[in-house]
């Protein structure tokens, strides 16, 4: 009776456990949404709702895409959080078709931003910035592939995606910090060391995931650590690498594929 007694506590506490989880997620995937929203209204938003905002099509496209990208993990994690596991995997395909489509769309968006630069007297700026961008694109595509190939080891892979949505978080947040640093009469691309501060930024929502882990497994969970590392590594050398000859050259023969 006592072992009988124990197993069922046991099992309930993993319940619990796993309930809470569930409901972390979904707090985290709002704040995810209250980010991505707020961050970009400075910029884009209030602009576009006040007929101010001057910009090529796919600049909306990209901006359709990836607030739809986030809407959706939003959706993926309510229904994971209210025990609609099943629906939870039968959008899952919708999710890969809109994440490739949505990768396709940062790379033509920043393309066309290179060129729109270039044309404005700001070529090489413009050239060194978009690794901001571009240097992470094979970072998320890698947490992306590895989250589909862990489907079904839910630990690994909500961790996985949660990292994909921390780093789309990095453009919301320097968005906010340009808006409200940026000296008065700058023109053009900034320096890229301006994107590290809000990369640290959005690296702290790795942070909360890491301390959650602690307090209610024990310890962090590896995605988090490995993962979160990867994230740092990227934004910390994406400066260097900017600058380099290999780098303009990169974005010179991307710039090209438009013709």
């Amino acid at each position: 009776m006592e072992a009988r007694s124990t197993l069922q506590s046991t099992v309930a506490s993993n319940s619990d456990l796993r309930s809470s989880e569930r409901h972390f997620y979904l707090w985290m995937a709002g704040v995810f949404v209250l980010v991505a929203f707020g961050g970009f209204t400075p910029t884009y938003w209030a602009p576009v709702a006040s007929g101010t905002f001057h910009g090529p099509p796919i600049l909306h496209i990209h901006g359709a895409l990836l607030f739809s990208w986030t809407l959706f993990y939003f959706m993926q994690t309510a229904w994971i959080a209210s025990g609609h596991t099943p629906t939870h995997r039968a959008w899952g395909l919708a999710g890969i078709a809109l994440f490739s489509v949505m990768m396709c769309s940062i790379l033509v968006a920043q393309i066309t931003v290179m060129r729109l630069n270039d044309a404005r007297g700001f070529g090489d700026a413009g050239r060194r910035f978009a690794a901001v961008a571009l240097c992470g694109l094979p970072v998320l595509i890698g947490f992306f592939s590895l989250a589909i190939a862990n489907v079904r080891r839910a630990e690994t892979h909500k961790r996985l995606m949660y990292l994909i949505m921390v780093g789309f978080m990095h453009p919301a947040i320097a968005r906010v910090a340009l808006t409200l640093f940026a000296p008065p009469g700058a023109q053009g691309p900034p320096p890229v060391f301006v994107a590290v501060p809000p990369g640290l930024i959005a690296d702290l929502l790795i942070v909360v995931a890491m301390i959650y882990d602690w307090r209610t497994r024990g310890r962090p969970h590896h995605v988090y650590v490995y993962g979160g590392l990867t994230l740092l590594a990227d934004q910390l050398l994406t400066v260097p690498v900017s600058a380099t000859q290999t780098w303009m050259s990169i974005a010179r023969f991307l710039e090209g594929l438009a013709g």
